[in-house]
């Protein structure tokens, strides 16, 4: 490179669209989960579930908003190690607790 600026083009943009995307289908996942604790039986498993992952994706919402927020200023250096393990903790949390709460 001759020492010019990278012109990302829409790059960025598609980045914060893909982790809104990403947000919305894990506040999907959260709300079907009390979702079904509410309907369910009422056991304290179920409960135990729904609450969990509901703390889960208010951990998750969290680590989006700041990478949403990071990208909207420039371009961010690329996802921490640790932010990346939290995004894929989360994830997979949700899924537990989810079929923990469905079971």
């Amino acid at each position: 490179m001759d020492g010019e600026a990278r012109d990302a083009g829409l790059q960025p943009e598609r980045t914060r669209l893909a982790w809104r995307r990403t947000t919305l289908a894990s506040s999907v996942v959260a709300v079907l989960a009390l979702r079904q604790a509410l309907r369910g039986s009422g056991r304290p498993v179920e409960v135990a579930g729904a609450a969990v992952a509901a703390l889960v994706w208010l951990a998750f919402l969290g680590v989006a908003h700041r990478r949403i927020r990071e990208l909207a200023v420039g371009r961010p250096p690329g996802l921490a190690p640790r932010a990346a393990l939290g995004v894929v903790a989360c994830t997979l949390a949700l899924a537990v607790f989810a079929t923990a709460v469905i079971i």
